[in-house]
C-alpha cells in the first residue's frame, strides 16, 4: 500500500519527497491519473492548476497525465496502467458519490491493495476516512484537513475516536508494514 493523504497536495517538501520515493520509476517516465471530480465550486476549481502543478513540479510530463472526471468507472486493469492516482479536493460528498456510483472505488481499492500509489488532497483524502458513510475505509477515524494545529508527526494507532487533524504541511502515509500509518511533515 502506498497512500498519501494530505490537505494541500504536494506543496510541502516532505510530502513531495514521500511521493517521489514511492514512485516505481523516474518521474519523467511515470504516468498519472488526475481526478478533479470533487472540484464543483469556484473555489475548488481555482485550485486545480495548483494541483496539476504538483505533478508537473515532481517531473511528470504533462503528456503523461490523464485527466479523468469519473463520469464512468475504470477497470482495475486500466487503472494499473498508471503509476499514480491524484484525487483533487472540493466537495467530499460529491466525490464519494461518484467514486461509489461508477464502481471506481472498488477498482481503486484493488489498485491500492496491489501496491498502487494514491495521493488524496482535502476531499480526495476524506473519502478514505470515517467522515461519511460508504467511505473507502482506509482510516478507522474521522479526518480533519486544513487545521491550524494538527496531530504531531509519528505513528498512528487506529481506531482513533478523537479523529485525526492535519495541517497544510503534513500528510498521512498508509503503507505496508513495518511503516503502517504515520503522520509525516513539518
Amino acid at each position: 500500500m502506498r497512500v498519501l493523504l494530505t490537505s494541500t497536495g504536494l506543496e510541502a517538501p516532505a510530502l513531495q519527497a514521500q511521493f517521489l520515493s514511492w514512485l516505481d520509476k523516474p518521474p519523467a517516465q511515470a504516468r498519472a491519473l488526475f481526478i478533479p471530480t470533487a472540484a464543483i465550486d469556484a473555489d475548488a476549481i481555482a485550485v486545480l492548476p495548483k494541483c496539476m502543478n504538483d505533478l508537473l513540479r515532481c517531473g511528470i510530463p504533462a503528456a503523461n497525465i490523464r485527466v479523468f472526471d469519473l463520469h464512468e468507472g475504470m477497470t482495475v486493469t486500466e487503472l494499473k496502467g498508471y503509476d499514480a492516482v491524484y484525487l483533487c479536493g472540493g466537495q467530499t460528498r460529491y466525490l464519494l458519490e461518484r467514486v461509489n456510483r461508477t464502481s471506481f472505488g472498488a477498482s481503486l481499492m484493488t489498485y491500492i491493495q496491489g501496491g498502487g500509489l494514491v495521493v488524496g488532497v482535502s476531499a480526495g483524502s476524506l473519502i478514505f476516512a470515517g467522515n461519511l458513510p460508504d467511505n473507502l475505509g482506509l482510516l478507522n477515524a474521522t479526518l480533519s484537513v486544513h487545521c491550524a494545529e494538527g496531530d504531531a508527526p509519528g505513528p498512528l494507532t487506529l481506531p482513533r475516536p478523537d479523529g485525526i487533524r492535519l495541517t497544510n504541511d503534513r500528510g498521512i502515509t498508509i503503507s505496508s508494514l513495518p511503516d503502517g500509518i504515520r503522520i509525516i511533515g513539518a
